[in-house]
Order: structure tokens, then sequence, then C-alpha cells
């Protein structure tokens, strides 16, 4: 069946293909949806997901709600009226929860759901908290919803108080003329916010449903949910910080207690001892709050993720070993929930464990891996510890991952330089599938093959050559739309950010190859020593080493690309890089002039003010190797602003007022020192974005300037 549906997909789309396609454009890109992580429904028929739309005229991403056959068929929004997000089935499948802004702040609502029809009866709005909600979560007895809320805790002290006093807070912060803060420590804010005295906390409602019997087109019976109640009351974050992928709490299968992720260290700036801690769903008492309990106190670095087993035995989740190193190995562990004792189903394995999740019937987990610029899934045995790659054949991405309800197929989203994410099933095979094999995965999403259809785009070519140490270093390049191997190209050298996050095979929609490649240029990247996908002895080459083997790395990858590919024009070259790549883009700059131009976006320029005025202060006092008063040395080895005096390249700053991560000033400082010293420069700067460039015409914006940017200094050979 699934099968037959993507034939027809492709036999209905055959003129579109007939037609002559033309470069990636920005507006191309904005015309794509977005397309989030696969949800099935628990009788498997459905899957659920939310795609954002992007209106460039009015400035506005919106996301929506729409669901597809997993057998095949075409997709749909199901709420077409309303804005919806993170969409979670309830245990019977006969309603979802979901975010929606539609009345003001986030807040959680509940679909009705009509399962013969696939389509939604009816919503009904669940929370009204004043400090809003997130990351909602249904119990497995359907007796609760989770949800998350950043909350003042000075507000403890039962549930009807703690939210009259938050609603009290909230109102008073809006309409008080005096915006001041004040900080009595560190990690006052965070990537692109102040916390403003708040913090993350698990809040729980139960629910249940008035069945009064009614007939169409009467409404659907009221939800009856009872007040929230804060799981995790206290000065934490409960649970942590996260950029997005797996949550970072669970339900036991029994719905009587979660588990999350929380840091109690008194300096939290400079620590990742995240632990994992679990409390009853239930109190003790009236108004009182259940104890937590912390399971990973013995381990003094992040533990993380966690995640039951459905049978009820286990908690997996993934833990690293050496305190304070953000980019140390993900390893998947599991905790007996009876003898408290704990193992690494990892130990053998040198890869990083990403998100991973459980088979129906608990003997496996499936968990997918960085390796040499994909992402690959593998099949974990949890009794004997036997790991297999599932055969998928195509790269699937970090972050979504799920197994259907009966264990038979396995869904994840799937993307690639030349197509964003669309959503993909692959029948599993736990017990081997004989002969023949399995067949490839059947796309179950064609949001955006329309669009696709009609641009002309090159696929990702992997080069390897000797790098730092002697290592093999892999590249990857893509070449321009309409390519002419007699001609000669202008290039686009790409530096990548973390620095642990490897280029490769992968979507971006804002740094993405092929629209770099699409004006005519031959676009190379390279997976520098620190790169994630190659082993942790590789990624561990750059701490203490910023400019010194990923720099060789970077020269000794395009020294080949030039020998290798006569189709480069060595004379119009530039460097372009964001984050660490901005870092590298400024060491660039003093260290070489091979480039006719740079581009360094919010870049570290000057190691000493990077780390007094950045917030998770482990990050900078682990790749230093200590702080700038005990480790002098290393930060001024290290640090850009020292080479001033050989700076030549034309350089184009971008930097945005709210980054927290490497503060503004970097940005003011680099383009300060180009100017004084007579260097072509000039500044983009956002005094609305963090370290990424979010909202449409910024974004727009910044891809005109960094595009016109280049092509001033290479297009036309001098």
């Amino acid at each position: 069946m699934r099968r037959l549906a993507f034939l027809f997909v492709v036999l209905f789309a055959l003129p579109a293909f007939s037609q002559a396609k033309h470069p990636f454009t920005f507006e191309d890109m904005m015309k794509l949806k977005r397309v989030g992580e696969p949800v099935p429904s628990p009788d498997g028929k459905w899957v659920l997901f939310a795609a954002v739309d992007v209106d460039l005229a009015a400035n506005k991403k919106t996301s929506h709600i729409w669901i597809v056959p997993l057998a095949g068929g075409p997709e749909r929004v199901l709420i077409a009226d309303q804005d919806g997000d993170r969409p979670r089935w309830a245990p019977d499948g006969k309603r979802f929860a979901f975010l929606s802004t539609k009345e003001g702040g986030s807040q959680v609502w509940v679909a009705y759901f009509d399962g013969e029809a696939g389509a939604v009866t009816g919503v009904h709005k669940l929370t009204s908290i004043a400090t809003e909600a997130g990351g909602e979560l249904w119990s497995p007895d359907g007796k609760h919803i989770l949800f998350t809320s950043d909350i003042y805790p000075e507000c403890d002290g039962g549930p009807d108080r703690e939210l009259d006093c938050n609603a009290r807070k909230v109102q008073d912060a809006e309409a008080s003329k005096v915006k001041a803060l004040v900080f009595d420590r560190l990690l006052y804010r965070h990537w692109n916010a102040y916390k403003a005295g708040k913090r993350s906390h698990i809040f729980v409602t139960s629910v249940q449903f008035a069945f009064v019997p009614r007939q169409p087109p009467e409404p659907e019976p009221e939800i009856l949910s009872g007040t929230p109640r804060d799981l995790t009351p206290g000065d934490y974050d409960s649970p942590e910080f996260s950029l997005g992928g797996q949550d970072d709490y669970s339900f036991s299968p029994d719905g009587q207690e979660i588990c999350y992720t929380s840091n109690h260290d008194k300096v939290e700036a400079t620590s990742t001892n995240n632990d994992l801690w679990i409390v009853s769903v239930n109190g003790v008492g009236t108004g009182a709050s259940p104890v937590p309990k912390n399971i990973t106190a013995d381990n003094p670095a992040s533990d993380s993720t966690p995640l039951y087993s459905p049978d009820g035995k286990y908690i997996a989740y993934r833990a690293q070993q050496r305190p304070g190193y953000e980019s140390d190995r993900f390893r998947l562990m599991l905790y007996d929930r009876k003898t408290g004792q704990k193992k690494n189903l990892t130990e053998d394995f040198d890869g990083w464990v990403g998100t991973f999740t459980w088979s129906p019937n608990s003997s496996r987990i499936y968990f997918n891996t960085e390796y040499q610029g994909k992402v690959v899934i593998f099949s974990q045995l949890v009794a004997t510890g036997k790991r297999v790659e599932v055969p998928t054949r195509i790269m699937a991405t970090e972050d979504d991952l799920a197994v259907t309800p009966n264990g038979s197929d396995i869904l994840f989203t799937n993307n690639s330089v030349e197509e964003p994410n669309a959503i993909y099933s692959f029948l599993l095979c736990p017990d081997g599938c004989g002969d023949p094999p399995p067949p490839p995965p059947g796309k179950v999403t064609h949001l955006n093959d329309a669009v696709l259809a009609q641009i002309a785009m090159s696929p990702l070519e992997s080069f390897w050559f000797p790098g730092a140490f002697g290592d093999k270093v892999q590249g990857f390049l893509v070449k321009p739309p309409n390519f002419d191997s007699n001609k000669k190209y202008p290039l686009k050298f790409i530096i990548h950010g973390g620095p642990e996050s490897p280029m490769g095979d992968e979507w971006s929609y804002r740094w993405n190859a092929e629209l770099f490649a699409a004006s005519g240029y031959v676009v190379i990247m390279i997976n520098f020593h620190g790169s994630a996908g190659y082993g942790q002895k590789f990624i561990d080459e750059i701490n203490g080493d910023w400019g010194g083997a990923p720099f060789e790395d970077l020269m000794k990858g395009l020294d080949y690309a030039e020998k290798t590919y006569p189709f480069i024009d060595k004379d119009r070259e530039c460097a372009l890089g964001a984050s660490y790549g901005g870092y590298m883009a400024n060491w660039v700059l003093g260290h070489t002039d091979r480039f006719k131009c740079i581009v360094s976006h919010d870049g570290m320029f000057n190691t000493v003010s990077a780390w007094g005025t950045t917030e998770e202060l482990w990050f900078n006092n682990w790749e230093f190797k200590g702080t700038p008063y005990t480790n002098p040395e290393m930060y001024e080895k290290w640090s850009p602003r020292n080479s001033a005096k050989k700076f030549k390249t034309p350089t184009l700053v971008v930097h945005g007022q709210l980054d927290y991560r490497l503060d503004v000033s970097e940005g003011f400082q680099l383009f300060t020192t180009l100017q004084t010293m007579g260097v072509p420069s000039k500044m983009l700067y956002f005094p609305d974005e963090g370290h990424w460039v979010l909202k449409p015409q910024d974004s727009q914006l910044w891809w005109k300037t960094v595009t016109d940017w280049v092509d001033q200094w290479t297009a036309i050979k001098k």
C-alpha cells in the first residue's frame, strides 16, 4: 500500500519534472514547509506532525498540525483556523494534545479525533496559566497531562497560591515602567534571553471527560481538568534548558511517576552536572509536594533524556563521564528501577548516542548517531548487548525517531543537501527479514515535492585527505547548477560551528549549501578535528588547540580540493563561518591571505572578553583549560585579536544583539579593529536576533548582504 502511494505521487508529479528547472533562490526556500517529528497513532493507522509555513511578506512563521495515513495517502491540515505545534496522542487515540497561541501566549489544547475519518471534530483549551505552557505530554494511563512553564520559584506554596502569585508577578512585570533586573548569581541570561528570576518547572494536571451522550452536530464533551500542580518546586530549572531534540522528562508506564533532568550544582554556569530525578505524580497529602529522588548522583557529569521501558523495568538515558565537557561522548545507559543498578549499553561504541526510542516489547532500543557526515540508526538488544545498524540506506535526522505501536515500522525524518525534512517509514525486521531484504524506506510526506521539482540542485560529493597528525579527514563539495567541468568557478569555503557540529548531507535553512552554490559557486566544507562522527578522540583533538589542528585541516583540505578539482578558481575564494566557524574565520584573517574575502558571523574575537560575557562558562573553561586568570597563556595563544596587525582580507562582520553565547561586543571589537586598520569591512547588525538569524525578513537581508559581499570580491576575476 505504501509503495503504491509512493508510485501515485511520483506519477502525479511527472509533469513538473519535465519543466525546465531554475537555480535555487531564497524565495524558493521560504516556500518550503518545515516538517517536524512523526507521531504515530496508538492504532498505527495515522501519523501526526507539525509543519511550519513562512509568510515572508508578513515576516511570520506559523506552525499547523498535519496528518497523513501511515499506509500512504495525501497529507492534510487538521485544524486550519488555528496554529498548532507538538502534537501528542492520548493513549486511546480519540484525542491529542497540542500547543497553540490562538488566545495569546502558548497554552495546551486538546483536539477530539475521529479515527475513521481522520478528522478533528472539536478543540478544547486545557491550560490558562499566566506563565504559559509548553512541552506537553500525556500520561500512559490517560489520567494526566504534563506540561512545562517558566515560573517564579518564590511563589512555591501549594497549587492555588503558586498560580495566583505567578499571575500577579507577570502582570506587575508587564505594567512596570522599570525594566531593570538585579542578579545575585551567574547564568542570569541564556542564549537569547534574560532569565529574570524565572525557573522552568514541570506541572501536571488531571484530566477527565464528561461523557454525556450527544448526537452530531452537538459539541464534543467538555474536559474536566484539575488545578495544575508543580511537581518540581524549588529554585532549580527542572527540566534543564534544551535547544531541541528528545524530551528531558518522561512518564512511567503506569502514569504514577515521572523522571526528569535537573542541575542542582551551586554554580550552574560552570557545571554540566545534570542529574536524573524521579518523583511521584501524586502528592503526599492535600497540598503537599512530592519529594524527588536523585538516581544519578554518582555521576558528576551530564545525565539526560530519560525514557522508561514499556514494561516499566528500566529507565534508559544518555550520560557523559567528564564533568564540564559538553562534547564528551554520549553513552546509552540503563537504570534498573528495582535494584538501582546502572549499565552502560554502549561502552564498546565510539559514537555519540542521539535520539533513542524503545521497541514496544522492551527488548531493544533504537538510536541514531552521527557517522561521517550522515546520521545512521542502530538497534541495540537490551539483554545481550548485540548491536546492529538498521539498514535504511538513507540519512535520518538526529532529533526524530519513533516506532509504531506494533513494532513493525520505524518512523524518522530524513533530509539531505537537496531536500528538507520529510517523514519516512522503514520496515523493521527485529528477528531477521530473510531473503529478499526489506524494501528501502517509504516516503510518508510529500509537502515540498512540487516546489523542489522546479529547482536545479547538485548532489553532495565526499572526499578524504590526510590532515593534522596524519589522520584521514573528510570534506564535502557541492557544485553549482548547470555545472560545466570546462569552466572555472569561484569558491565559498564554509566553516562549521560547534565546534563539534559537523557538515554533511543535511539541509539547513540558515547555512544552506545549495543556496550558497546556486549563484555559480563551488562550495567546500571540511569536518576538521573536533567534529562529531569520527570517534571521540577526533573530537577531543580540538581541546586546547582551537587554532591548531582544525586550521591545519582546513588549509590542507582546501589545498587538496584545489589540486583535485581543476574547475575551482583558487584566485576567487571566500571563507565563511559562524559561531566556532566565526572564530576560525577570525583566525584565518590573521594567519593567511589566500582568501579574497571573509564572512565572520557571531565569532569569538577576543578570548578573554568572550569568557567574561558568555553565560555557559563551562565551555570556555574546558576548551581553554581554565579561566583567563588560571591559564592566561592559553587564552592569549588562541585569541584572534593578537594577530590583528596581519589583517588584510576584506571582511563582513555579522552579529546579533541577543547573542549571549558570543556577546555582540565580539563583533563590535572585530569591526572596530578592521576599520581602524583600514581593512575593507562592513558590519551587519541585528538588534532583534540572537546566535541565529531566524526572522524571515532578517534572514532575507542576511542572505542578500552575504551574497553581495562575496560577489563583490570574488565574482569578477581581478
